[in-house]
């Protein structure tokens, strides 16, 4: 939006041609949606408060747990706000990806919303069936994935592209539309799992936010894209606004979810947040790195997958509890170690994903 303004005004002070560069644009994305979050989180953990709004607590979880019955909720909200004002006052609206990185976010935060109110406001533990979950988050992801598809405007943008090798490119044709769906879905209740703990799922969603705003800046660099092998898509530079507002974002809730926590994202924010990450992926191509560098949601959903089917199939369970980050909080690890190992891992695997942009 003040895209537009500041270039209307760049007619009376060439000063503001500055805004018009892609890198402040992102940065100031950034700094707007952690100064909302700042702004509005006390006011909105305070509202949360007062309606009662608070978090359940297993009783076969860890003991230390119990500490956190009636934390606020629901306070995904805060960062779908800052997200969504931050990339609309900096980012180029007239780019068809930057409409569809931010439907996909709202709508599953949307998702994410009503299952949160059937818990926490209406008192139903069951929350939102997961047919008719995942019903919702199937038709987002699967009309995204046919309208990327269809509105491709050159063969890069549906072309599979496998790192370390820059040679080889696979065109996926209308697989292209099932990739999509997994990875949206896939990310989306992989963040939703992980989310757990004070602050596990937000910083590694940040740090995989910020590497996948540097992977959309240089495919939408020709320049770059032809220096470092990758494939070049126009429009993809412009949503590294985009994830400058989640990293801002994300900060800004952290600095509330920190352990021990004052407010806890609830669904709205993890499956938006996780379907947030999976789209991006997807429009800068890095299906694959983006695997890489998501290591902890990876092994946290495999963690639940794996101890449902041991103990459908012989009665036993391979973890004391999953996901997998309560099976280490059972084993005698105290929470803050948990995460800030877990933080580690996501800082190397993000290191490592960042690199394939040379090593090819």
């Amino acid at each position: 939006m003040l895209v537009y303004l500041t270039q209307y005004l760049s007619q009376y002070y060439s000063g503001f041609n500055v805004f018009q560069y892609l890198t402040l644009r992102a940065i100031l994305g950034v700094l707007t949606a952690l100064l909302i979050s700042f702004v509005i989180g006390p006011e909105m953990i305070r509202r949360l408060s007062r309606y009662q709004i608070g978090q359940t607590v297993r009783n076969d979880g860890p003991k230390t747990h119990l500490l956190k019955a009636g934390t606020p909720t629901m306070g995904g909200a805060l960062i779908l706000v800052a997200v969504a004002v931050a990339t609309l006052l900096w980012a180029d609206l007239g780019n068809r990806y930057i409409w569809v990185v931010l439907l996909v976010t709202l709508l599953f935060g949307a998702i994410g919303w009503v299952d949160d109110y059937k818990k926490l406001v209406l008192k139903n533990s069951a929350g939102l069936a997961p047919r008719v979950k995942m019903f919702w988050q199937s038709l987002i992801a699967l009309g995204i994935a046919v309208f990327l598809y269809a509105s491709a405007m050159t063969p890069a943008e549906t072309t599979l592209i496998v790192p370390f090798f820059k040679g080889i490119a696979v065109n996926l044709g209308w697989v292209y539309v099932l990739m999509t769906y997994f990875v949206i879905v896939g990310s989306s209740n992989a963040v939703n799992l992980t989310d757990g703990l004070d602050g596990l799922a937000i910083l590694p969603t940040v740090l995989i936010a910020g590497a996948l705003g540097v992977f959309a800046y240089t495919t939408g660099n020709v320049k770059f894209a032809v220096y470092l092998g990758i494939p070049y898509i126009r429009d993809a530079a412009e949503v590294v606004v985009f994830c400058g507002a989640l990293v801002g974002a994300g900060l800004g809730f952290l600095w509330f979810n920190t352990y021990p926590a004052m407010v806890f994202m609830g669904d709205v924010g993890a499956l938006a947040l996780g379907a947030a990450l999976g789209i991006v992926a997807v429009l800068v191509r890095q299906e694959f790195v983006f695997l890489l560098m998501s290591g902890i949601f990876v092994m946290e959903t495999v963690s639940v997958i794996l101890q449902v089917a041991s103990f459908k199939l012989t009665g036993r369970r391979i973890f004391r509890m999953a996901p997998l980050h309560h099976h280490f909080e059972l084993k005698g690890w105290p929470e803050p170690r948990v995460i800030v190992r877990f933080w580690i891992i996501t800082v190397i695997l993000v290191l490592v994903g960042l690199a394939t942009l040379k090593i090819r």
